[in-house]
C-alpha cells in the first residue's frame, strides 16, 4: 500500500514540475546552508582536535594577561626570564622553554614584507618542537649553537609572497641584518604562522634591542607520570609568590590543553549556532512555501479527492497521500541541498587551502550528517503539508464532485 502511495505522490509532483521546483527552492537553500555549516564545523573541530592530540598531555602554556592580539602584541604586563627560572624550580616540572615575537621588516630579492619574527631558546627548544607546531619541509630545524640562522614559514616558498621562492641556504635580510635560511617549515594552516620567521634568543635580542628580555609565552613540560593539572596549580602558586600577586591581582594566564580545546569549542559553537539561526529562517520560508503549494494543490484537486472518497478512500488514505507529497517535496529539496552543500563546501575548502593557506578549514561529510539532513528535510516537508492534508480529509464527496 505504501508503495502505491509513493508512486501516486511522485506522479502528482511530476505533473507540476515547475511549481515543485519553485516550492523546493527554500528547502534547497536552507538545507544547503545547514549542511555547509555543520560539515565545515565538524571538519574544523576534527583538525583542531588533531593539533591538540599532537601537542600531547604533558605540556601547558603561560601568557601575560591583556594580550588582545595574542603573543607579540605587547601589553602592560610582561613575563621575563626570571619567571622562567622560578617555574623550573617547581616540583613536577621537567623542562621549560619560551618565546618572544616582534614585528620586523624582511627584505629578499628587492622586495619588503613586514612579518612576525619569533625567538626560541635553543637550549630547551625541543620542548617547543614536540608540540608539533613547526616541522621542516626543507632543510632542518634550528639547533643549539646556531647563530645568524633562521627557519622560515611555508609561504616564503611561494614566489608571489616575497619576489621569488626562498630556499635553504639563501640569505634573507631582517631589520638590516643578514641571516642564512636553515629550514623552510611545513604549512601550519594559519597564514600568520606560515609567514613567521624563527631565530635564536641571542640573535633576537641583538636584532631587537628595544624589546629587552620580554617573554611572550612559556611552555611547561611536566615530568612523566605527573598530573598536569596539579603541576599547573603548583606553577600558578609559585608565580603568584614570585610576582607578588594573588588570585584577585594575578597578571598571567595558565592554559592547559583541555582549556584551550574547550575555548575553541565554545567559540565554534557560538558561531555555528548564529549561522544556523539564519539558516532556520530560510527553512521556515521553505516550509511556508510547501504549505502554500499543498494548500493550492488541495483546492485544484477537489474533484479528484471527491472521486477517491466516492470509490472508498478513507480520510487516512487521503491524508497519507498529501502528507507523502509534501514530504517528498522536502526530501527532494534536501537531496539537492546536500549535493549543493558538498560542492560549495569543497569549493570553500579548496579556496581556503590554495588561495589563503588555511589548512584548518576542512569539510567533513560523515554518513550520519547526509542521512540526518535528508530525514530532517522529509520531516519538515511532511510537517509543512500536515494542515493542507488535514483540509483535504474534510472535503465531502458529494460537494467535491460538483466542484468546478
Amino acid at each position: 500500500m505504501m508503495k502505491e502511495f509513493l508512486l501516486l505522490s511522485g506522479k502528482n509532483l511530476a505533473r507540476r514540475k515547475l511549481r515543485s521546483w519553485l516550492t523546493m527552492i527554500g528547502i534547497i537553500i536552507s538545507i544547503g546552508i545547514i549542511f555547509i555549516l555543520v560539515s565545515l564545523s565538524l571538519g574544523l573541530e576534527s583538525a583542531i582536535q588533531e593539533q591538540f592530540r599532537q601537542l600531547g598531555t604533558d605540556k601547558f602554556f603561560i601568557e601575560p594577561k591583556g594580550l588582545i592580539g595574542g603573543p607579540g602584541t605587547g601589553g602592560a604586563v610582561r613575563l621575563s626570564p626570571e619567571d622562567v627560572e622560578a617555574i623550573e624550580r617547581v616540583s613536577g616540572v621537567h623542562q621549560v622553554t619560551y618565546w618572544t615575537i616582534a614585528s620586523a621588516e624582511v627584505t629578499f630579492a628587492g622586495r619588503n614584507r613586514y612579518v612576525g619574527v619569533a625567538s626560541l631558546d635553543l637550549e630547551t627548544v625541543d620542548v617547543y618542537y614536540e608540540t608539533g607546531f613547526v616541522k621542516p619541509e626543507q632543510g632542518r630545524l634550528l639547533e643549539k649553537g646556531d647563530s645568524n640562522r633562521v627557519m622560515i614559514g611555508s609561504q616564503y616558498a611561494d614566489v608571489a609572497f616575497i619576489g621569488r621562492a626562498v630556499e635553504v641556504g639563501d640569505k634573507i635580510e631582517i631589520q638590516d641584518r643578514d641571516f642564512t635560511v636553515r629550514g623552510v617549515l611545513k604549512s601550519v594552516g594559519n597564514p600568520i604562522d606560515d609567514r613567521t620567521i624563527y631565530m635564536s634568543v641571542g640573535d633576537f635580542q641583538t636584532t631587537f634591542p628595544d624589546i629587552g628580555d620580554r617573554v611572550d609565552s612559556i611552555v611547561v613540560q611536566v615530568d612523566e607520570g605527573e598530573d598536569l593539572q596539579i603541576v599547573a596549580e603548583r606553577v600558578e602558586k609559585k608565580l603568584q609568590s614570585h610576582r607578588n600577586v594573588d588570585e584577585d591581582t594575578q597578571d598571567f594566564i595558565i592554559r592547559t590543553p583541555e582549556e584551550l580545546l574547550a575555548t575553541f569549542g565554545s567559540i565554534l559553537n557560538i558561531l555555528t549556532g548564529f549561522l544556523l539561526g539564519v539558516a532556520a529562517i530560510s527553512l521556515l520560508v521553505g516550509g511556508i512555501g510547501i504549505t502554500n503549494t499543498m494548500y493550492t494543490s488541495v483546492l485544484e484537486r477537489t474533484k479528484e479527492i471527491g472521486v477517491m472518497k466516492a470509490v472508498g478512500a478513507t480520510n487516512k488514505t487521503v491524508m497519507m497521500i498529501f502528507t507523502l507529497e509534501s514530504g517528498l517535496l522536502g526530501l527532494l529539496g534536501g537531496l539537492v541541498g546536500v549535493l549543493i552543500g558538498i560542492a560549495v563546501g569543497k569549493g570553500i575548502e579548496y579556496l581556503a587551502v590554495v588561495q589563503f593557506g588555511i589548512a584548518y578549514l576542512q569539510v567533513a561529510t560523515p554518513a550520519y550528517l547526509v542521512i540526518g539532513c535528508l530525514v530532517f528535510s522529509f520531516f519538515i516537508g511532511a510537517l509543512s503539508g500536515a494542515w493542507p492534508s488535514w483540509r483535504a480529509t474534510k472535503i465531502k464527496p458529494v460537494e467535491a464532485l460538483r466542484y468546478e
